[in-house]
């Protein structure tokens, strides 16, 4: 389920544009004293650039991309195969790289649809209001009724077994969350003062949303993303756990921990290692998310620098 963020006090269209510059290296100073975020970051840039060129990476890429080597079959971790070989003898380090690619391509790109699908019709619906606000907010309820996890499992037994269902079918659980977020926001900027003065000089409505709303809710939205990345990655992995999700040759850390906890108990190191590149990127992007919330509030910039 998607974690709610606080209304933040920024407002960055009031300011000058020097003033903008001046708020985002804040934001980058702030969150570059935060020895746990700056960890969580660099823990995120190896395993991105681990699944970009795990090609290059592992001496073994074409068993990372599902060629077997039954000769070699669960064997234990050792200098040849620092994390060992699976139940068709593939490198499990070369299987994690590869398998780095579906995860992390999950999360990334279901955040991005359900920002794409969300923000543009939670600012439509607290800009406007009246009858298309009640029919846009119903429709997000109807899907907010549902557990985000049972409904993407049921979205994608409905779709069929492959990567682009599974992101498809987590998408639809998730956009609501941003349509909640981004109304709340627009509900709060159409009182300003310079929406009404734009709507006063006959500004159209499509252009106020695009150039003095949506600017000004991207905020949130980037520290409601960041904080989501590790759960859309959780969900992607528990879909192709039960099977429903990336499909067999392909790599997966879901399907690996699938398959290797049949063997756990006498060969922990293929399950165990998904596992914990898992946990490790998760992990790092709930800590991210964490630090660029506090970086993007004022009010916890402005602590941290009385209490420097």
């Amino acid at each position: 389920m998607a974690t709610t963020v606080p209304d933040l006090e920024v407002t960055l269209d009031e300011l000058p544009e020097s003033e903008r510059i001046s708020e985002y290296h804040l934001m980058w100073r702030a969150f570059r004293r935060d020895p746990l975020a700056l960890i969580s970051l660099v823990i995120l840039i190896v395993f991105i650039l681990g699944a970009i060129f795990a090609p290059f990476l592992t001496a073994f890429p074409e068993q990372g991309l599902g060629v077997p080597n039954i000769l070699q079959k669960f064997n234990p971790p050792n200098l040849e195969h620092l994390l060992g070989t699976d139940y068709l003898g593939r490198d499990v380090l070369a299987r994690i790289l590869f398998g780095g690619r579906s995860s992390l391509a999950i999360g990334f790109l279901v955040v991005f649809l359900a920002v794409l699908i969300g923000v543009p019709l939670g600012a439509v619906s607290g800009y406007y209001g009246g009858w298309l606000d009640n029919l846009l907010m119903r429709i997000t309820d109807i899907f907010l009724a549902f557990p985000p996890l049972l409904l993407a499992i049921a979205l994608a037994a409905a779709l069929g077994s492959s990567f682009t269902n599974t992101m498809i079918a987590i998408s639809f659980t998730w956009w609501p969350w941003y349509a909640r977020l981004v109304r709340a926001q627009t509900l709060s900027l159409r009182e300003r003062s310079y929406i009404e003065a734009a709507r006063s000089i006959g500004v159209p409505n499509g252009k106020i949303i695009t150039t003095h709303v949506l600017p000004n809710v991207m905020t949130p939205v980037m520290v409601q993303a960041t904080m989501d990345l590790g759960s859309a990655i959780l969900i992607g992995a528990a879909i192709s756990f039960i099977g429903l999700g990336v499909q067999p040759p392909t790599a997966d850390w879901g399907t690996m921990i699938s398959i290797g906890r049949i063997y756990f108990l006498e060969r922990p190191w293929y399950a165990g290692s998904a596992g914990l590149a898992i946990f490790l990127v998760v992990l790092a992007f709930n800590l991210l998310g964490d630090a660029v919330r506090d970086a993007a509030d004022p009010r916890t910039r402005r602590a941290v620098d009385i209490g420097r």
